[in-house]
């Protein structure tokens, strides 16, 4: 236990401590290795008291945009955000309250995309609405078939 604050001290070296001390080499080795764990569960394991998971994902955002990868990113967002407002899949029946639901992670995937993919998100929301996936989809990570093909990896 820690009585620092997520923000106070050098908290970028702290997350790549924490990283490191677990045997990854980067933030985004570490997370693609629980794709399906929200950015809150990675910042608790890596530091219940003192990560947060905004920082995370600024740790994430900075290595993707280093690598050329933030599409993969924002469909590996995407599949946290589902997992923590559909842990079941994909709604088989759209009633009031699997519509909340999926507008929930929608949005919430929405919330964490970098401005520079905000269009595409967007129309890849608009075709989920349209043409909804099968119900029980449950992408396992961010090289999904039905992910890749409403985002593929062309960097914008």
């Amino acid at each position: 236990m820690s009585d620092r604050h997520p923000f106070q001290g050098n908290w970028v070296a702290r997350l790549y401590e924490r990283v490191r001390e677990r045997g990854y080499d980067s933030l985004t080795a570490f997370a693609e290795a629980r794709p399906t764990a929200s950015l809150v569960a990675l910042a608790k394991e890596l530091g219940k008291d003192d990560i947060a998971g905004v920082q995370v994902f600024q740790g994430l955002v900075a290595e993707a945009e280093r690598s050329h990868e933030l599409t993969r990113l924002v469909r590996g967002q995407f599949v946290r955000e589902l997992y923590e407002s559909l842990p079941d899949g994909w709604p088989t029946v759209m009633n009031d309250a699997n519509r909340f639901k999926v507008a929930k992670a929608l949005g919430s995937w929405t919330a964490f995309t970098p401005e520079s993919h905000e269009e595409r998100v967007r129309q890849a929301r608009s075709v989920l609405r349209a043409t909804p996936p099968p119900p029980g989809w449950r992408p396992l990570g961010p090289d999904d078939e039905l992910l890749l093909s409403l985002l593929p990896d062309e960097e914008v």
